[in-house]
C-alpha cells in the first residue's frame, strides 16, 4: 500500500517554520502582452517569446499566438491558424509546438504541430505526429525534443519526438503502460508526467537519453492524487491533495533512486498548475478568496505573491525572471506578463565552502548540521574510521 510517511509531517513542520511570512506583490509592473476583446489562455514563455491560445469569436475557432513582449507597440510576429483550432502551445528558443485539430479524409483528431519562427517571415510549419484516428496532446518542448500525451484516460501514453530533422521527426515512446500516463514535462533528458498505474496519479520520471529504452523512476507515489508536473534541472514539482486541499509540492531527483520531496506550500485553499524555472516556482492561488499568483524561491526558501489584483490571475509560466499568467481584469482572459527582480527571486552565483544546507549561506544552520553529524563515520568498513 501507498503511504505517506511520517518523516513528511516532520518536514513540513519545519518548512513552517522556516519560512517567511509571503511577501506582498513587488515593485514588478504587471503588462498586458497584446490586449484583445477575445479569450487568451494558456500561456508559455521561453526568453522574450510569449505563446498562447486565442479564441477567435469573428471565426469561431482557437489559433496560436506569438508575441515578443520586447516590442510592446507591435508585439504579435506569428499567428498560427485556420478553420480549425490549434490549442496548448509551447515554446523553446525559436521553436513553437501546439496540437492542432486536423480533419482529413472523413476522419478528425488531434496532432502534434511545430513551427521554427527564427525568421516569422518565412516560418516553417511541419507535422510532429499526425496518427490517424488518434488524439495527441498538450506538448512540452525542451532542446529539439517535444513530448506529449496519445489516448485518453486509461489508455493515454506519453510520446516524444527528436526534431533535429524537422523533415523527419523520430518519434519514439517514453511510457506506454496499463492505464493513463499524461500531462508529460520535460527538461534535457529528463521527462515527467502523472501516471494512474495504482489508481489514483502520482508522478514518474524517464532518463530518455537512450530514446530506444527510457530509464523509469517513481518521483511522488503517494495517496490521493498527484497531478499536473513541471521540471527544471533536478527539481520536479507538482500539485498533491494528500491534505484534502491541492498543494504545491516538489521533489530533488539528483538522486533516482531516492527522491527528496519538500512541501512547496501547505497553505488552506488551493494551489494548483505550477511551473517552475530555475530555483523559482510559480502557481496559481486562491487563499485570498480569488486566484492570484504565487512564487517561491528554492534558494531562498521564501515564498512571495507576484499579483493581488481583486480579479483572477491562473495559468502561470515562467522562463528566467519572466512569468505570464492569464488574467480576466478587463473582462476577458487576456495574457499578463511581470519581470521579477529583488530579492524574492534571488540566484546563488556562487558555491560556498561550508553551505551545508544549500541556501547560498553560511550561518548557524549550517553549524548546526555538521555538529549533528560530528566524529560520526559513514566509512565501510569501520575499522577505517579509527
Amino acid at each position: 500500500m501507498k503511504r505517506r510517511v511520517s518523516v513528511k509531517l516532520i518536514l513540513i513542520v519545519m518548512l513552517c517554520c522556516l519560512h517567511m511570512l509571503p511577501a506582498h506583490a513587488g515593485n514588478w509592473q504587471e503588462f498586458a502582452v497584446m490586449p484583445s476583446s477575445d479569450n487568451q489562455q494558456e500561456p508559455d514563455v521561453y526568453g522574450d517569446i510569449v505563446v498562447w491560445h486565442e479564441f477567435i469569436e469573428q471565426y469561431g475557432d482557437y489559433d496560436v499566438y506569438i508575441a515578443d513582449i520586447n516590442n510592446p507597440t507591435d508585439p504579435n510576429i506569428f499567428v498560427i491558424g485556420d478553420a480549425n483550432d490549434q490549442m496548448y502551445p509551447a515554446v523553446y528558443e525559436h521553436t513553437i509546438v501546439w496540437q492542432d485539430y486536423v480533419v482529413w479524409g472523413g476522419l478528425a483528431d488531434w496532432d502534434i504541430h511545430a513551427t521554427d519562427i527564427s525568421n516569422p517571415d518565412e516560418a516553417y510549419i511541419y507535422s510532429v505526429s499526425s496518427w490517424a484516428d488518434v488524439n495527441e496532446q498538450r506538448p512540452a518542448i525542451h532542446g529539439d525534443t517535444v513530448v506529449w500525451h496519445t489516448g485518453e484516460g486509461d489508455n493515454s501514453d506519453v510520446y516524444g519526438a527528436d526534431l533535429t530533422d524537422p523533415e523527419n521527426p523520430l518519434v519514439f515512446s517514453i511510457a506506454e503502460f496499463e492505464y493513463g500516463q499524461q500531462n508529460a514535462a520535460i527538461y534535457r533528458t529528463t521527462v515527467a508526467w502523472q501516471d494512474n498505474y495504482f489508481g489514483d496519479w502520482d508522478i514518474y520520471t524517464a532518463d530518455i537519453w537512450r530514446k530506444n529504452k527510457p530509464v523509469e523512476s517513481e518521483v511522488g507515489l503517494y495517496e490521493a492524487q498527484q497531478t499536473n508536473p513541471a521540471i527544471s534541472g533536478n527539481t520536479v514539482i507538482w500539485q498533491d491533495d494528500y491534505f484534502g486541499d491541492w498543494d504545491i509540492y516538489a521533489a530533488d531527483i539528483s538522486d533516482t533512486n531516492n527522491p527528496v520531496e519538500t512541501a512547496i506550500t501547505t497553505s488552506m485553499a488551493d494551489q494548483t498548475n505550477p511551473d517552475i524555472d530555475g530555483n523559482i516556482v510559480v502557481w496559481q492561488d486562491n487563499r485570498n478568496g480569488n486566484w492570484d499568483i504565487f512564487g517561491y524561491n528554492l534558494t531562498t526558501r521564501t515564498e512571495f505573491q507576484i499579483t493581488d489584483n481583486d480579479a483572477d490571475q491562473t495559468n502561470p509560466a515562467i522562463n528566467d525572471n519572466i512569468v505570464v499568467w492569464q488574467d480576466n481584469r478587463t473582462g476577458p482572459w487576456n495574457i499578463y506578463a511581470a519581470i521579477l527582480d529583488g530579492p524574492q527571486v534571488a540566484r546563488c552565483t556562487r558555491m560556498l565552502q561550508g553551505d551545508v544546507d544549500g541556501d547560498c549561506k553560511v550561518d548557524f544552520r549550517d553549524l548546526a548540521l555538521i555538529a549533528a553529524d560530528w566524529l560520526e563515520c559513514g566509512l565501510e568498513p569501520s575499522d577505517a574510521c579509527w
